[in-house]
């Protein structure tokens, strides 16, 4: 587990490769809405997909408005609400 991306308004911690676990296999994310106290677990071919996305919008070095508007394309996935424990 590493914390790959915190701002005011997201954090997002990758989940590493385990080719035990189909759901991880690829790795998996868990992006989480601070304001909406809302997350979402993506693994698979979704997370693939992510990362990829991630790499091709980091080449750009993009601000952290940028990412933030990236992230937010999760926002109508997120579903699981975020408890403390």
């Amino acid at each position: 587990m590493n914390l790959i991306y915190n701002s005011e308004q997201y954090s997002v911690v990758e989940f590493g490769a385990d080719d035990g676990r189909e759901a991880l296999r690829f790795g998996g994310y868990e992006i989480m809405d601070k304001p909406g106290k809302k997350e979402i677990f993506i693994g698979g071919t979704l997370a693939e997909a992510f990362r990829k996305n991630v790499e091709t919008l980091i080449a750009t070095e993009p601000s952290v408005e940028e990412i933030d508007a990236f992230l937010g394309n999760y926002d109508l996935l997120m579903s699981q609400p975020v408890v403390f424990h």
